[in-house]
């Protein structure tokens, strides 16, 4: 499932003291917004980025839109507005779903990026938020005037996300002055699941910020020179599987339909690819191959998509704590062509995935006329993956 982020990044900060905006200035020897960038763009849920900045700092774009994976947005003289902008530089790729998020909170983690996205294929509106645990007070005239119920209060926080046709629908009818895109999307009548957010996930708005998040930073880099201190948990798997050509007028390879003169044998729909790769990940996890788990023998997977498998052996590495770093797939023919259609392969694998395009590689060789493949009888394929417990 396609999810994009946009990062609103347009505010001057002026509660923040004199100088640059805020998401220009340095935390830990870096800018706030470049912190904030490095999450997402590391995060494996997330493909495409659009940052909005002001159209003062425009001439700051060229850096970051370098980045494939970025685009660069002008951004509007309130917050909604520069969502609204956000929203609307997305409209033509039109993702499934989509998280919005301030630029100027620099410590937000995978973790609620992650619990964001999982609320989210269950809900058409997710946030995170942390529950009010101090005493609240209504004032009057400097004295306290009534105690506030808190049992149902929450601080928000972002990465919000939603549903993409549906909030950009609501942000095209709100008449603007929201606080926030859970504001517009309440209004518009969309319900937004609450998940667990973090201390540490501040956004900078005084000058104040900047010690609280220096604080937060430096216990993370501590944290993070405790760990080298222990094995990294990363797994390696190899994947080969092999298909003869049969009649046919189509074959599968890695989820795409490619009209051929022939098809490709198999119990299930032979994609070689997809079986290749989902070896890999059983190889990494030792947990055997695609015959140990959907027997050939059982004629219920005769004909299957292949997407079961991978999806099933995706499954067996997250619920063991693994995510899938990257994933090299090599398809072995002389034909058909592989090439036109190898990113559309790379983005179903990735849509399966729940990651990004740029962590699959799919590419094409032939084995110059020698074996079978030389000899037109089939397609082989190798892939290798990198599983990581983050």
């Amino acid at each position: 499932m396609s999810t994009a982020a946009i990062i609103v990044a347009a505010g001057r900060g002026r509660r923040a003291g004199p100088g640059l905006p805020k998401q220009w200035r340095e935390l830990g020897g870096r800018t706030v917004l470049s912190r904030t960038l490095e999450t997402f763009r590391s995060a494996p849920q997330i493909g495409p980025i659009v940052l909005v900045l002001a159209p003062d700092d425009m001439g700051l774009a060229a850096g970051y839109a370098a980045h494939p994976d970025v685009r660069v947005a002008t951004g509007g003289t309130t917050r909604d507005a520069s969502v609204r902008a956000g929203l609307e530089a997305l409209a033509d790729s039109s993702p499934e779903r989509v998280l919005i998020h301030d630029g100027a909170r620099p410590l937000v983690d995978q973790g609620i990026i992650a619990r964001v996205c999982a609320a989210l294929d269950s809900h058409p509106g997710a946030a995170p938020a942390l529950a009010v645990n101090d005493a609240l007070w209504r004032a009057s005239e400097g004295r306290v005037g009534s105690v506030v119920n808190r049992d149902e209060l929450f601080r928000a926080q972002t990465p919000q996300g939603f549903h993409f046709p549906a909030i950009l629908a609501a942000h095209r009818a709100h008449p603007g002055g929201a606080a926030d895109d859970v504001e517009i999307a309440r209004a518009a009548g969309i319900e937004v699941a609450i998940v667990e957010g973090a201390e540490h996930n501040l956004k900078i708005t005084t000058a104040a910020d900047f010690a609280r998040a220096e604080m937060y930073l430096a216990a993370r880099e501590r944290r993070a020179q405790e760990r080298t201190g222990r094995q990294m948990d990363i797994r390696t798997g190899n994947g080969f599987d092999v298909h003869a050509f049969s009649e046919g007028d189509h074959v599968v390879l890695c989820g795409v339909r490619i009209p051929y003169a022939r098809g490709l044998k198999g119990h299930s729909d032979a994609d070689v690819g997809m079986h290749a790769l989902t070896d890999a990940i059983y190889g990494a996890l030792a947990e055997g191959d695609i015959g140990r788990h959907f027997p050939p023998s059982d004629p219920q997977w005769k004909g299957a998509d292949s997407r079961i498998f991978l999806e099933h052996a995706l499954a067996r590495a997250r619920a063991r704590g693994y995510v899938l770093s990257n994933a090299d797939l090599t398809l072995i023919c002389e034909e058909p062509r592989i090439g036109p259609h190898a990113p559309a392969m790379a983005r179903a694998l990735a849509e399966i995935a729940g990651t990004e395009a740029g962590r699959i590689s799919v590419k094409a060789t032939t084995s110059e006329r020698l074996g079978f493949t030389g000899r037109g009888e089939g397609i082989a394929a190798l892939a290798s993956v990198t599983l990581v417990a983050p």
